[in-house]
């Protein structure tokens, strides 16, 4: 039992940084998902996949990880406000999945931040 905290957090961790790399592999597919008052999709597609390997990175090697799950819970509560919520409001019922994974991602990570020390 004593392991299961060094388990959560690679079972936070590695997903973070799939999710991360799956925005470079697939960069012009998700541009789509950024809401259409931003300029420059592709480039925040970018910015957000290198955001997510970085925070995951930070909390494997335990280095700056309180300010990388700070940052990555405000990260996904934008994603959730930004992405699903409208979309949810916009009538996609498909989207509350989402909107509600993301609000408990950014739950643990704000969580987690409270258990580091930099």
């Amino acid at each position: 039992m004593n392991n299961l905290p060094v388990a959560g957090k690679y079972m936070f961790a590695i997903p973070m940084a799939i999710f991360g790399i799956f925005h470079f592999m697939n960069a012009k597919g998700m541009t789509g998902m950024v809401p259409s008052f931003m300029p420059a999709g592709l480039f925040w597609v970018y910015l957000t996949g290198a955001a997510l390997v970085a925070a995951a990175v930070a909390i494997i090697i335990d280095k700056r990880a309180k300010m990388a799950t700070q940052l990555l819970g405000l990260m996904l509560l934008l994603f959730a406000i930004m992405i699903h919520l409208v979309a949810v409001m916009n009538g996609s019922d498909s989207s509350m999945p989402s909107l509600l994974k993301d609000l408990a991602l950014a739950g643990g990570a704000w969580y987690m931040s409270g258990h580091l020390s930099d």
